[in-house]
């Protein structure tokens, strides 16, 4: 008799969404308000889109695409063409990319999602509290063909071919409390949750001095970041990894990258780059018709991801040697 909870190796993944709906509330970052999040099930095909509930009427639905970004200052902003905007995304989206949603509905009642701890760990909890739930349609990837980078300023991001979606990434901040920081992890069998989503988002206190300022971190404490004052972590409860600042900027790839609209199977390099080079590298992806493909993956592909032996790879912060 045929084991029938083994999946045929040859049959292609099916698509997910949440299995119930499930809410929160938190504080928005920049405009510092409460803002109300609803995760709700959708449909094979949907994606995961973004509707505004405090805007009345047509326009407040925004899909979750690289085309739909409007700003990547201090984070990743998406918008319509009616002007409707939602910021603060990618720490929701490397959530859905880790837990494996492919549609969703996310109701939110501001302009940003709630900051929650500046992890993804909060949504990560959501998601598994809603459950997971598999539709009737095979789930298709956005797979790299070959190489394709690109530069801003003094960072670099990099997509090239590989199986599943590994992230390698390198920072180098002018603090002993940061320095140098190079961070490989492959998003193979639950090691999102493991080694990426507690990463929270940092910041340095003169920059968060001169962004209030501006009107903006309003809602930023030491409960929902990482603070750094010259060469000292001011949160007492200090860090949650040793190399807690690389694996964020790892956390806001995984999310950036998923506004691809499907998962990319490749491996992403980023040096000291953030949410503008993030997007101009799916620009510039799509802008090239050889450089991807959109195709079903099989159970067996799948499979042999998950089984994957997965050790990371990291260099935790280099320190000059003294004499």
């Amino acid at each position: 008799m045929k084991n029938k909870n083994k999946l045929d190796p040859f049959c292609v993944v099916r698509q997910t969404t949440l299995n119930s709906v499930i809410s929160c509330s938190g504080i928005a970052l920049h405009s510092g308000g409460k803002v109300s999040l609803t995760l709700k099930p959708a449909e094979a095909g949907h994606g995961i889109v973004f509707k505004r509930t405090d805007i009345k009427g047509g326009g407040a639905e925004i899909p979750a695409r690289w085309d739909r970004v409007v700003d990547t200052t201090m984070c990743t902003t998406l918008g319509n063409g009616e002007g409707v905007t939602i910021s603060t995304v990618e720490h929701l989206m490397a959530a859905f990319a880790g837990c494996r949603i492919d549609n969703a509905l996310v109701e939110v009642s501001g302009p940003e999602v709630p900051i929650m701890d500046g992890s993804a760990q909060p949504f990560v909890f959501l998601v598994e509290c809603a459950g997971i739930k598999e539709l009737d349609a095979p789930r298709r990837v956005i797979r790299i063909k070959k190489a394709v980078s690109v530069s801003d300023g003094d960072g670099m991001a990099t997509l090239v071919p590989g199986k599943g979606l590994s992230v390698n990434f390198e920072i180098d901040f002018d603090s002993a409390a940061v320095s140098r920081q190079v961070l490989e992890v492959g998003l193979f069998n639950g090691s999102f949750k493991k080694e990426l989503a507690r990463a929270r988002t940092f910041g340095f206190l003169h920059e968060v001095e001169r962004l209030r300022a501006a009107g903006l971190a309003r809602g930023g404490s030491l409960d929902n970041a990482i603070v750094i004052s010259g060469d000292k972590v001011l949160n007492e409860d200090g860090l949650r990894y040793d190399n807690e600042f690389v694996r964020h900027k790892a956390l806001d790839a995984v999310g950036d990258l998923y506004l691809a609209g499907a998962p990319v199977v490749g491996r992403f390099h980023g040096v000291c780059s953030g949410h503008a080079a993030n997007n101009s590298l799916l620009a510039t992806l799509f802008a090239d018709p050889d450089a991807w493909e959109y195709d079903a993956i099989t159970a067996e592909e799948e499979n042999s991801m998950l089984t994957m032996a997965y050790v990371p790879k990291t260099v935790a912060k280099e320190v000059a040697a003294t004499a």
